[in-house]
This record gives structure tokens, C-alpha cells and sequence, in this order.
């Protein structure tokens, strides 16, 4: 059984070569948070290795220039810690460190994250996100708070509750965000940049997934799809994504979105929103094992086609909901609801 929590994962990367990193396509709560514990291990005489392609609207973080890509990775770290994820979702030269390193650590807030292939374990399914768990951990060591490590902190918190908008915000939420404001985060522009910009082919890659979303179970679910040459068409970069399964599933009525995005012809990746009680997490996990993440925002990396994907994932959709499969275009449910 892995060593738990956060004071035995500390001492363990004392003095050692530590490399911080997320899952491939990491969001704002995975850098902020490895940004954030980088932070932490400096002030206590150590230093770390952030790992990550960047997508370009986190590039005002605090020290996000030293960010290694993925692609540049080698091993030879003492020990690698996964933040926001899990081991099954890393780029594959971070696996192969991974998998050399003595320690072996994940900190996360996902409920579906199981210890399987760590040697430290902490993972609260609780939390509102990883950054306010390292929040809690800063607090309780008392580590000075200042504006930077604040702002990384801030960016995963207000990412994970949607600008404190989703279900899972909490008292402890606000009280968290009152402390790093009080620290000096300029929060109108860090909401600006990570919830609202797009650079203006995203947006229109945004406007194409919309007018091709396909409704299915009588309404109550949305696809969408990425497919590759759209990806190409409209010249993808990471992190132009975030933000475009939500779309889907706050159309009225819908009660899961989901967004099907083609990395190769015989692989794709679902990410699945709830808007009421079906938990998408336990669906991501029936489609591959390795899936999974929240009740309500979950997703899954599936060896398919597109279509093949959609077939299954609508087929299980159906059977949960209770509720036929014939599908219609959006356009035409649009024109309906007018």
C-alpha cells in the first residue's frame, strides 16, 4: 500500500530530482497546481521540474516559462509526482520517467483514482480541486502566501468551479478565494484569460462543433465532434478545447454533453458533462477502464473510431436515460424550439 497523504510525499522528495507533471492536454487546476507545489518545494530547498506542452492562455502564469514540453522529458528523476490526473493519462516520454523513478506519487481530487502504481497516495475525492488541496496543505504549514503563488492557486480554483458557477463550489471555496485575493490576484483578468478568451480560429472551430452537434435520447444528449480534419482546418493548439463540452451541455434540456475528439483515425477522446444526476465518471469508466473523473465532468481516451465511439457511447446513454437513440440535427432541433 502507498505511503498517504501530504506530509509523507513532502519528505520523500526531499533532496531529490523531482519532476511535476499532468495529463496530456493539461488544464488550469494541473498547471496551477504544479506550478503551485514547484513554488513549494522551492522555498523549502529543493527544486522541481514542471512538464507540460502549454497552451498559450496559461502562459501569464508565474514562472511558466521554465516549463518543460513533454517532448523534451527524459528519465533519470528521482521521483515524479502526477497532479490532476493519473498515470494512465501522461505523455509518453513523463510515463517512461515515471516508470523509472523511485518515487511514484499522484496528488488529485478525482474520486475514480485508484493507488495502483504509486508509491505515494494522496487524493482527496472530495475537494474541489488539486490546487485547493495544496491550499489547505500550504495553510496548514504555514507557507508564506504571496501574489504568485496565489495566482497559480487562483487559476485552478476558479477553473474546477467554472468561475464558482458549478455545484461543487463550497463555503471553503470562497474562503479560499477571499485569501489569495487578500494576497494580490488580479482575478478579473485571470477569469478573463482562462474562461473567456479564444483566439478568434477557436472560436470559429467552437462555431463548427456547435452547428455539426448531433441531439440523440429526445433531446437530453448533445454530441459533438472534433474530427481530425477540422482539427486541421482551423489549426488546433492546445487549450483551444477548454470550454466546448460546457457549451454543449447547458443547451436546455440536455442532460449530458459530450465532445468526441479524433487524436488518430483508431483513437478518440470523450469528455462527458452531467447537468443533473447521471454520473459520467462510472460512464467513462465502462467505456475503458483507464476513464473516469467526476460525477458531473469526466472523461476517456478510447482505441476506436469517431463514429464507432458515438455509436457506443449514445447506445449507453440510451439505456440510462431511458430514452430512444434517433438523433437530429441540432440545427433542426433549434428551428423546433424557436
Amino acid at each position: 500500500m502507498p505511503e498517504q497523504g501530504p506530509v509523507s510525499l513532502l519528505a520523500a522528495l526531499e533532496g531529490r530530482r523531482v519532476l511535476l507533471s499532468g495529463p496530456v492536454g493539461p488544464d488550469g487546476d494541473s498547471l496551477g497546481a504544479c506550478l503551485a507545489l514547484q513554488h513549494w518545494l522551492r522555498t523549502l530547498g529543493g527544486d522541481a521540474d514542471v512538464a507540460a506542452v502549454l497552451p498559450q492562455r496559461y502562459a501569464f502564469l508565474p514562472n511558466a516559462e521554465g516549463i518543460v514540453p513533454d517532448s523534451r522529458v527524459e528519465p533519470g528523476y528521482d521521483a515524479v509526482v502526477v497532479l490532476d490526473g493519473d498515470r494512465h493519462r501522461l505523455a509518453p516520454q513523463v510515463e517512461a520517467a515515471f516508470e523509472a523513478a523511485e518515487v511514484r506519487a499522484i496528488i488529485d481530487h478525482h474520486a475514480s483514482t485508484t493507488e495502483d502504481g504509486y508509491t505515494h497516495f494522496w487524493v482527496d475525492g472530495g475537494a474541489v480541486s488539486t490546487c485547493e488541496m495544496l491550499f489547505e496543505a500550504m495553510q496548514a504549514a504555514e507557507l508564506p502566501l504571496d501574489a504568485d503563488l496565489a495566482t497559480m492557486l487562483y487559476v485552478g480554483a476558479i477553473f474546477d468551479t467554472g468561475g464558482f458557477r458549478y455545484s461543487n463550489t463550497r463555503p471553503s471555496t470562497h474562503r479560499m478565494a477571499a485569501a489569495l485575493l487578500e494576497a494580490g490576484v488580479d482575478h478579473a483578468d485571470i477569469a478573463l484569460k482562462v474562461l473567456m478568451e479564444r483566439r478568434l480560429s477557436a472560436l470559429r472551430l467552437l462555431g463548427d462543433v456547435i452547428a455539426d452537434a448531433t441531439s440523440y435520447c429526445d433531446g437530453q444528449v448533445l454530441v459533438g465532434r472534433v474530427p481530425l480534419a477540422m482539427a486541421k482546418r482551423r489549426k488546433l493548439r492546445p487549450g483551444d478545447l477548454e470550454g466546448v463540452v460546457d457549451a454543449l451541455v447547458h443547451v436546455k434540456g440536455v442532460e449530458v454533453g459530450a465532445l468526441l475528439i479524433e487524436r488518430r483515425a483508431t483513437r478518440v477522446k470523450a469528455s462527458l458533462r452531467s447537468a443533473g444526476s447521471l454520473d459520467v465518471a462510472a460512464l467513462a469508466a465502462e467505456l475503458v477502464p483507464s476513464g473516469g473523473g467526476h460525477a458531473k465532468a469526466a472523461g476517456a481516451v478510447v482505441d476506436c473510431t469517431l463514429a464507432e465511439l458515438e455509436e457506443r457511447l449514445v447506445a449507453k446513454l440510451a439505456r440510462c436515460l431511458g430514452a430512444a437513440e434517433t438523433s437530429m440535427a441540432l440545427a433542426s432541433a433549434g428551428e423546433a424550439d424557436s
